[in-house]
């Protein structure tokens, strides 16, 4: 029989508390292209990764293998990135979330829906929205409360996390999948504690994975295992992602404990980053 002296026993059990309490690493970290230096949306298609860049950028989708590497440049015409945000995608079609608003003075909110297949006479709808909610649009420094990062396919409607920076919570707007001009419906929150800067939604295993931020020093995982529209106290999971100073906007669910997850360039990085993350 094995025995051990009681001492030893504690610093053990603390040495395995504290080893299950920093599992979470990455395990993946790769250094993307320059042309993605503000990567802020994140998708997988056909095993193919796609991300975007954010404000002022080229209209562009790059489509990404596993290695970080660019295949393919799938370039609209259609459109203008005002500040592509976010991706979401079902069956047919990817999402592109125009609706960046870092001091609530946007007007011209939107979503833009093309074929998951690109082709050669490519059409694209626009979900043209307005937050019913907000009343003024005069500049706010740090206090936003309309601005969003996060877009996810749940079901048969979009569903928006918003990013209030005044709250730090976010709160969740629907709307239909169909070209149109509406009014976001709001239809619950999360107190999240932090402000969310992307999102994801895994139909299979009911995972909604969010990423977040307290003072933009650190970046955070925030997992609900049964998400559900129905209860509105859903239990939160929260983990530090252990990369120090960067700019986490984008997160793709691999399995419920396994994520793919982009950061932009920063000062503190030498490059724009793909990572692989696991709890």
């Amino acid at each position: 029989m094995l025995r051990i002296k009681t001492k030893y026993l504690y610093v053990l059990v603390c040495f395995i508390a504290l080893n299950k309490l920093f599992t979470q690493e990455v395990v993946t970290d790769i250094a993307l292209s320059e042309k993605l230096d503000e990567t802020s949306g994140l998708e997988m298609v056909n095993n193919t990764l796609i991300t975007i860049n954010d404000s002022g950028n080229k209209p562009v989708l790059f489509y990404l293998d596993k290695k970080g590497n660019i295949l393919n440049e799938r370039k609209l015409d259609c459109c203008k990135n005002n500040d592509w945000e976010s991706l979401a995608a079902d069956k047919n079609h990817i999402y592109i979330a125009d609706f960046g608003n870092n001091y609530d003075t946007r007007k011209n909110l939107s979503i833009i829906k093309i074929p998951i297949q690109k082709s050669s006479n490519e059409i694209a709808e626009v979900i043209n929205f307005s937050y019913p909610e907000q009343k003024k649009f005069k500049r706010i420094y740090r206090r936003s409360e309309y601005d969003a990062e996060a877009l996810i396919s749940f079901e048969d409607k979009l569903l928006i996390f918003t990013k209030n920076k005044r709250k730090k919570i976010t709160e969740i707007y629907s709307l239909p999948k169909n070209a149109g001009n509406y009014q976001a419906k709001k239809i619950g929150s999360l107190n999240t504690d932090s402000i969310v800067t992307g999102g994801d939604y895994d139909k299979a295993t009911n995972t909604l994975a969010l990423t977040s931020t307290i003072k933009f020093d650190e970046y955070y995982v925030l997992i609900i295992t049964d998400f559900s529209l129905n209860n509105k106290n859903q239990k939160i999971d929260m983990y530090e992602i252990p990369i120090g100073k960067t700019q986490v906007e984008a997160i793709k669910i691999i399995d419920p404990t396994t994520f793919w997850i982009t950061s932009e360039d920063e000062k503190s990085s030498s490059a724009a980053r793909l990572m692989k993350f696991k709890l």
